[in-house]
């Protein structure tokens, strides 16, 4: 009956403490793994939702044949939202007002404050239309602009690499060597428009001299769709124009941008392994001190079994208070970063998977960490150990 004990809760929780610094060591390593693997998630996460919640269901993007999916590069004729408007039903209209937002979209330097060399930004010429059909927009700051004026997202001053106090409201940013005041700011709910630049459309294309527009985007009552419009686009071959959903428009983005997301998740099976291999170099010189102690625990009674359950019971508790650290940063200081990236800048997410994919990495490094080095301890023979320095 003795053989068959196991060892107390509180046995493992005290050798803890008997080794302070080792164990404030494993703590750190392990929290710093799994904060790396809360930063890539996190990325990865917040690219997700970035391009989910930019896409409305009723609203259609009509734009130029040959442009494909870089809107950018896209130049369509600026009487287009009037024939769209006279060709199809189905647009949603309030107050005689038809929900349709003609936009010009270019990507080009824009410099701030004492900054000359600037950042590329993404800015869009638009109407007072635009809010009707970009409903996920709201002024936070100042007001909605006028000749001459932007407002800016949220965000841009993580995509141009500049301080927030650089675009405060009233201050000037130039872009096409035309200087331009800041009149408000905005925020989209996490959508791709928070690290846009927006300005009054004739204004842009007078900058840009340019008398065309890139896109038109249209919000479609519950009836029409979106294959409607695109099968007016296919019979107007004389316009080369197309249409599609912005949600199927922003779920192609997805799939380009797969390639990136799973060298991230490759990136987090990487920093695991190599948190893994890092554990398992520190719980070899920890068991290998303590071989007399495991030798001794079996010479007493203890089953193998009972003491390799305990051993892994501390690497267990060091993983849980690592994650739990390790999570703890990663909500108070990485959640809602902003990142710079091509297509503009997205915040970090760390959201319920995330904390799942962190947490859950960080007790497997943890157990599986202390099961070779606990194994190889055990299969010693008790004499030869208990002789061990």
């Amino acid at each position: 009956m003795f053989r068959k004990r196991s060892l107390p809760w509180e046995y493992g929780v005290r050798n803890l403490m008997r080794r302070p610094t080792r164990t404030l060591l494993t703590l750190g390593a392990l929290s710093t793994v799994i904060l790396l693997i809360f930063v890539v998630v996190g990325f990865i996460r917040g690219l997700e939702r970035s391009l989910a919640v930019s896409g409305d269901p009723s609203v259609v993007l009509v734009y130029s044949l040959g442009a494909e999916e870089n809107i950018e590069n896209s130049a369509v004729p600026a009487r287009t939202p009037s024939l769209l408007k006279a060709s199809l039903d189905g647009i949603q209209q309030r107050a005689g007002v038809d929900y349709i937002s003609p936009e010009l979209y270019l990507g080009t330097r824009v410099q701030t404050g004492d900054n000359q060399k600037g950042g590329l930004g993404l800015i869009r010429g638009v109407t007072q239309t635009a809010p009707l059909v970009r409903r996920s927009v709201r002024i936070t700051e100042g007001k909605w602009p006028g000749a001459g004026e932007v407002i800016v997202g949220k965000l841009l001053a993580a995509k141009l690499g500049c301080s927030v106090e650089d675009l405060a409201v009233g201050k000037q940013i130039t872009i096409e060597k035309k200087s331009w005041t800041i009149s408000g700011r905005f925020s989209a709910g996490g959508a791709a428009y928070e690290s846009e630049i927006w300005c009054r459309l004739p204004d842009f294309q007078q900058a840009l001299k340019r008398q065309d527009i890139s896109i038109v985007a249209m919000a479609l009552t519950p009836k029409s769709t979106a294959a409607t419009v695109a099968l007016f686009c296919k019979e107007r071959t004389d316009l080369e124009l197309q249409a599609v959903g912005e949600v199927e428009y922003y779920a192609s983005l997805q799939q380009h941008y797969k390639p990136m997301r799973i060298l991230a998740w490759l990136i987090v099976l990487l920093v695991s392994g190599a948190g893994g291999f890092a554990g398992l170099n520190m719980m070899y010189g920890a068991i290998a001190g303590r071989i007399r102690e495991i030798a001794t625990l079996q010479a007493v009674g203890y089953r193998r079994r009972a003491i390799l359950m305990s051993i892994l019971q501390e690497g267990a508790l060091l993983a849980a208070a690592g994650s739990l650290l390790a999570a703890t940063i990663a909500l108070l200081f990485l959640n809602g970063v902003a990142v710079r990236f091509t297509m503009g800048a997205f915040a970090l997410r760390v959201d319920g998977v995330c904390l799942l994919v962190g947490c859950g990495v960080g007790l497997l490094l943890g157990i599986l960490g202390a099961l070779p080095p606990a194994m190889k301890a055990l299969r010693l023979p008790v004499a030869e150990s208990l002789k061990a320095i």
